[in-house]
């Protein structure tokens, strides 16, 4: 993602990124107690908002964390914020702690009201005409990754040795089977169908790639859910990552061999025409 911009939110204030301040006691900093979201605008129109603010509600919820707002007021927020930075193209980030407690005890604390903060990014252009590159590495996250919480060190490692490596993303493995990126979503191409993993608390939903399942199954692909071993991801015609600020990335290189022929393949060609068009509508 490109540079941050300048406005951001702060439990019920807009003001300049650089005045928003939280406590040293906020759960959020003390122990990656939050969750997040990130919600990509495109030409100053939100994609997929509705299913980024369920989401963010769902995982409140699954953290205990009081919702600070109703549906109606996230949506606003998350409007205001994108026009006070020039809405165009970028992406909202939201993150919501249990809030400042008066010391560090592991145990919630009582009466703490959330910490809500939000702000916006540039979103660079997705082109990937050539294609990208990803590697693999073992999956050593917690066992609840259904949840987008921002105890996000297991991934920033593993982002880091991707980026070293000259990819995209890393692919992670748990068991001789993939879950999913470090920073994306997992989609093989066999045969002409689209394979994900199915849901559950190894995997976060995704919200764009259940998108492009719903615009693949529209173009007349097949679409399933179904396990993924190793060897079967080396082996697709197509892999894709998907994401709110990625898109859908085809990967032509994994772990330094070639995908397919080494090119974006033709089935992702036909999706993300379909993806692209979307965005722009």
């Amino acid at each position: 993602m490109s540079g941050v911009l300048s406005t951001a939110y702060l439990n019920g204030e807009f003001l300049p990124l650089a005045q928003a301040r939280i406590s040293p006691l906020d759960r959020g900093f003390l122990f990656g107690d939050a969750v997040y979201e990130v919600i990509p605008f495109f030409d100053g129109e939100p994609l997929l908002l509705d299913a980024h603010v369920q989401r963010l509600e769902r995982n409140l919820a699954a953290m205990q964390i009081s919702n600070p707002l109703e549906t109606a007021q996230w949506n606003a927020l998350i409007n205001e914020l994108a026009s006070r930075n020039g809405s165009g193209t970028l992406a909202i980030y939201i993150q919501v702690s249990r809030g400042a407690d008066t010391g560090r005890d592991h145990v919630f604390p009582e009466g703490v009201a959330p910490t809500v903060f939000a702000m916006a990014n540039e979103l660079p252009a997705m082109e990937y005409e050539t294609g990208a590159k990803a590697i693999t590495l073992p999956d050593n996250r917690w066992g609840r990754c259904d949840i987008k919480a921002t105890a996000l060190l297991a991934n920033v490692l593993a982002r880091q040795s991707a980026r070293e490596a000259g990819a995209i993303d890393a692919i992670l493995i748990w068991d001789g089977v993939v879950t999913e990126g470090a920073v994306s979503s997992v989609i093989i191409v066999e045969n002409g169908e689209l394979i994900r993993r199915p849901a559950g608390p190894e995997v976060l939903p995704g919200t764009t790639t259940e998108y492009v399942f719903t615009l693949a199954t529209e173009l007349g692909l097949s679409c399933r859910d179904e396990l993924i071993s190793e060897s079967r991801l080396r082996s697709a015609d197509e892999i894709w990552l998907t994401g709110a600020t990625k898109g859908i990335a085809p990967v032509v290189s994994l772990d330094g061999r070639m995908v397919g022929n080494g090119m974006p393949g033709p089935i992702w060609q036909k999706v993300q025409k379909a993806f692209g068009f979307q965005q722009r509508g």
